[in-house]
């Protein structure tokens, strides 16, 4: 049985496996930096970016009312457009 024909399993499988470590790696990464934003920055770091102020608002007030909020939209845009390129590159994007 010749492995290198598209139709193999198990290249069918280890592209799979590839592209959902991946997958996961882009979701932790995210998943990290909007921690860090919603947890870090609006909660344990909420005092010290309070001396920060712009445009007459306090930065942690910021960060713990909207900021997190805002970054995450952002990250969902960005977890969309990174899916959009993994789908094209393992080739099972839907266009």
């Amino acid at each position: 049985m010749n492995s290198d024909k598209p139709d193999d399993p198990r290249i069918d499988q280890a592209n799979a496996d590839a592209y959902w470590r991946a997958n996961l790696k882009l979701v932790g990464v995210l998943l990290s930096i909007w921690f860090v934003v919603s947890f870090g920055f609006g909660i344990l770091l909420v005092d010290v970016l309070n001396s920060i102020s712009i445009g007459g608002v306090k930065l942690g007030f910021f960060f713990a009312q909207q900021g997190a909020i805002y970054v995450f939209v952002a990250l969902i845009f960005v977890y969309m457009h990174q899916m959009n390129k993994l789908d094209r590159k393992f080739n099972v994007h839907e266009d």
